[in-house]
């Protein structure tokens, strides 16, 4: 027998297993070559099988990429809420929130680019499952900031928005080298230094101060 024409077949899945592994392999290949450079091609020689196999699936490359994008915000949401939950102050709730985040960064930078300069950047972006996720992640913080208000925690006069955009597009600027793979990320120093950056900002007043007089000249 000619054992090279002898076909592998791959093994029988249910519809839902299928599309974890063409996640999962194609996670690897989006984050090792870049999504321009990907072949749909090589997802599916990865997992053993005809490239057709993955459009049973997934109607385009790019939809694969936002769904890869989409499992990886799961992810990320995990048991943040039973975490949070576990802690006593918003002040210790929100610095817990931009760990997590500076974790996910630190772990995932290349999903980062992706998702910063393919997915982000599509015009329909905004109207997208992904969008919404997004949307949901950061939520997380915002709730943590109107805990923190209704406690007296946290003064009234700032925006939640505000503080979510200072927090992940801080991040997102200060980490951009290491999103492209220049330096290192210590998120333990950095998760500090925001959040009391951030919550000294933020404290209640136990007094309002009088501005100071001008002096005449």
């Amino acid at each position: 027998m000619n054992l090279a024409s002898v076909r592998v077949h791959a093994p029988r899945l249910t519809r839902a297993q299928r599309i974890d592994e063409i996640l999962h392999a194609a996670r690897d290949i989006f984050c090792e070559k870049g999504y321009e450079a990907t072949l749909m091609s090589e997802i599916a020689a990865s997992i053993g099988v005809v490239e057709g196999t993955l459009y049973k699936y997934f109607a385009s490359k790019r939809e694969l990429l936002l769904r890869v994008l989409e499992h990886w915000y799961e992810e990320m949401f995990g048991d943040c809420a039973q975490d949070l939950a576990r802690l006593s102050s918003a002040r210790a709730r929100l610095h817990q929130l931009i760990w997590r985040h500076l974790r996910s960064v630190r772990d995932y930078p290349q999903l980062c680019r992706l998702m910063f300069r393919e997915a982000r950047a599509d015009a329909g972006y905004r109207n997208s499952n992904l969008h919404a996720l997004n949307r949901r992640y950061t939520r997380f913080l915002m709730d943590v900031v109107e805990q923190g208000v209704a406690a007296g925690e946290f003064r009234r006069d700032i925006p939640p928005e505000l503080l979510r955009d200072l927090v992940y597009g801080g991040i997102e600027h200060h980490a951009w080298a290491y999103f492209s793979g220049r330096g290192r990320l210590d998120i333990d120093r950095l998760a500090q230094q925001i959040g009391d950056l951030l919550c000294d900002g933020l404290v209640h007043p136990l007094e309002r101060r009088t501005p100071r007089a001008r002096h005449s000249t």
